[in-house]
């Protein structure tokens, strides 16, 4: 089995590391309403999916009946 002859240094092990950061997400602005959006997803803002409406926007909040 292959080992090491040498112990890999701070300086090269950070320098490896380098690479491994996050990116921030591709943002895409939505058609209808122009708010930044993830692509291939339904606009939380508007709803809107493709050129259709997917989400019904709701008059107000539900309430209660008991």
């Amino acid at each position: 089995m292959a080992v090491p002859k040498q112990r890999q240094s701070h300086s090269r092990t950070h320098k490896r590391r380098s690479e491994h950061k996050i990116t921030s997400p591709g943002l895409r602005r939505c058609p209808r309403c122009h708010e930044p959006r993830l692509p291939h997803r339904v606009c939380p803002n508007c709803g809107t999916y493709a050129g259709r409406e997917v989400i019904v926007e709701q008059a107000g909040a539900p309430e209660d009946e008991e």
